[in-house]
């Protein structure tokens, strides 16, 4: 059985048939002969690795349950503070809302990373955002939700004690006056896993058409736990040594985008760059995703408010106002430019623009948010021109760019625009004379990138030694929608057979 080989029939032999017009395959590989074959390596060395890492995958989630099984009860807050905590229903309906608002934005991400890529990598760039959804949401039940929310481990104010919420012990219709007072715990819990789905998805996009799918849920796993959920605790946690410090970020300009964005460039520079780079499978998919996107992204930061009140009404104004103002800006860069006004620098525009809103939404003015918005897409603009040429690091949808250095804007920012005016929870910015906050701010910036980028790289090592990160060039060549699945877009009358 040693060193054999498999020569599958694919959906590709039947271009022979075809009019020589339509001959390709996809726009950017030209197969060329009338029959093609797709070689798979089954030897028992090439089996081992991929069959290592699912049984890798299924104990652990076999232990953690167990683990989290036999933990005692135990009740995130006392009698006497239970008695201070009422649901009420304008709350509660606003965040089920808001969670179902957050939760289409991962398949809107998908669609506007799966317009992006080659045609020939669309179901597989697509399939990767639906994977990890169920990955993340079942980590989130077992420990992922405790290790963000539950009680201070150690009084260390980094991690949460996985015996508080494991398996969502005590997660229910009551309320946590620690968490969110007005609404049942079980929604803030899913509203708050809905963060923790798109994270890791906004990652896949810089790693787009070389990942090994496989290797990638590998990665999620690792990276959701040691790096999502303890960035979550330190920042969101009651007693998260960020928070107590007076660091203000409403729904996670460190957590979400600059997580994402600095992890992408860790992935990225791991995997090394594409052997051939694709034009975009479909534009207006890309615009369906920003679309969707610029709709959940209402939710996700006014949704951040956690009730239905004022702070939320002008978080949704400052949202909105600074992705127009960033897609303005976008189109006006490229007319500087002499280039055309695209459909995709807009949507990229917009984009920049909720991402660098997201740690201010709650604490600026709608003045404010239009400044941020426009300073950031410039940044943004500008450096995106030149990053991937320059460094030779092929991020291959500007997740960097886009959420990396935007969300760093946005955090840096926020620092500059802050008022009491809006937020009596949050502090003065630069522009009204206080500038500790700023301080504070560049602080947590300079400290978090390298932790992020390193802890980043160690997942990818992980996931590598256990199952290849990147596919063989063999397997790129041929696009992943047929090397990892067996399925593509590029003769849809062709679907039906199987690989």
């Amino acid at each position: 059985m040693s060193g054999t080989k498999e020569t599958i029939e694919t959906p590709l032999a039947d271009n022979a048939d075809k009019p020589t017009g339509e001959k390709k395959a996809f726009d950017e590989f030209d197969f060329g002969a009338a029959e093609k074959k797709a070689v798979v390596d089954t030897s028992l060395s090439s089996k081992i690795p991929r069959e290592v890492g699912v049984l890798a995958i299924i104990v652990s989630f076999c232990v953690l349950a167990a683990l989290t099984a036999s933990l005692p009860s135990t009740k995130p807050y006392t009698e006497s503070e239970a008695g201070l905590a009422e649901i009420n229903a304008g709350d509660t309906a606003w965040i089920l809302s808001a969670s179902a608002l957050v939760l289409i934005m991962t398949p809107g991400l998908a669609f506007f990373y799966g317009g992006m890529v080659g045609k020939k990598n669309v179901i597989s760039t697509i399939f990767q955002s639906f994977a990890t959804m169920g990955l993340v949401s079942v980590l989130w039940v077992l420990i992922g939700f405790s290790l963000a929310f539950g009680d201070d481990a150690n009084g260390s104010g980094i991690l949460g004690d996985p015996k508080t919420f494991g398996m969502f012990k005590d997660v229910g219709a009551d309320p946590d006056p620690n968490l969110a007072g007005t609404i049942p715990l079980v929604i803030f819990a899913m509203f708050q896993l809905m963060f923790a789905l798109i994270t890791p998805v906004l990652v896949a996009g810089a790693v787009a058409e070389r990942v090994n799918f496989s290797s990638w849920l590998l990665f999620v796993f690792c990276w959701h736990l040691v790096v999502y959920c303890p960035l979550v605790h330190i920042t969101w946690h009651p007693d998260g040594i960020l928070r107590d410090w007076g660091y203000l970020d409403f729904a996670g300009g460190l957590v979400v985008e600059m997580a994402s964005g600095y992890a992408a460039l860790s992935c990225a520079h791991f995997l090394g760059p594409r052997k051939a780079h694709s034009s975009a499978a479909n534009i207006p998919l890309i615009m369906i995703g920003c679309g969707l996107l610029w709709f959940g992204w209402l939710g996700f930061n006014a949704g951040s408010a956690l009730a239905s009140g004022g702070l939320a009404c002008q978080t949704f104004a400052t949202t909105n106002t600074c992705a127009s103002a960033s897609m303005m800006t976008w189109i006006f860069m490229d007319y500087l430019r002499g280039k055309m006004s695209s459909a995709i620098g807009a949507c990229n525009g917009v984009i920049v623009g909720l991402v660098t809103i997201t740690p201010a939404c709650g604490f600026v003015t709608v003045g404010g948010s239009m400044c941020i918005g426009i300073i950031t897409c410039i940044i943004c603009y500008v450096v995106g021109a030149f990053f991937n040429e320059t460094t030779g690091i092929d991020d291959s949808l500007d997740v960097f760019t886009i959420h990396g250095l935007g969300g760093t804007c946005g955090v840096i920012l926020t620092a500059v625009f802050s008022s009491l005016n809006v937020n009596p929870g949050g502090a003065d910015g630069l522009v009204y004379g206080e500038g500790i906050t700023l301080g504070k701010h560049l602080a947590v910036v300079v400290i978090s990138i390298p932790c992020i980028m390193i802890t980043t790289w160690g997942c990818c090592t992980v996931a590598n030694f256990v199952i290849p990160f990147r596919v063989t060039e063999e397997q790129e060549q041929l696009g992943l929608d047929l090397s990892m699945h067996g399925e593509t877009v590029a003769d849809d009358n062709k679907n039906d057979k199987s690989v």
